[in-house]
């Protein structure tokens, strides 16, 4: 099995968990899960590396702390384009990408 399709299984899985751990994220259901991750895994490609690039000196200012407002941004963004997947609030968005940041270094140290 490819490993993008894992990781992106992996991803779905995540994102189906935490609505359970946050409050303020919804998701209607495994199919919904799997399009927030296609979603996320598309902005993540296309669009954050233009946000980085623009906010760099913002970035390098407040020592790599403005790449977690960025990936918070890009996580309630596809809460916008998903139907069944709805993003209340930044701080959820935040603490919500931070919790998928964290299952996607896991996924990097055994090689996923």
């Amino acid at each position: 099995m490819p490993k993008f399709f894992i990781k992106w299984l992996v991803t779905a899985g995540t994102i189906l968990a935490i609505p359970h751990l946050v409050s303020g994220i919804y998701i209607d259901g495994i199919g919904t899960a799997l399009a927030a991750a296609a979603v996320l895994a598309l902005l993540n490609l296309l669009v954050r590396p233009v946000l980085v690039f623009i906010t760099f000196p913002l970035t390098i200012f407040t020592l790599g702390f403005f790449l977690l407002i960025i990936n918070a941004f890009l996580f309630k963004i596809a809460g916008n384009f998903v139907m069944g997947f709805a993003v209340d609030s930044f701080g959820a968005a935040f603490i919500a990408s931070r919790s998928e940041e964290h299952t996607s270094e896991l996924q990097s140290r055994f090689g996923i």
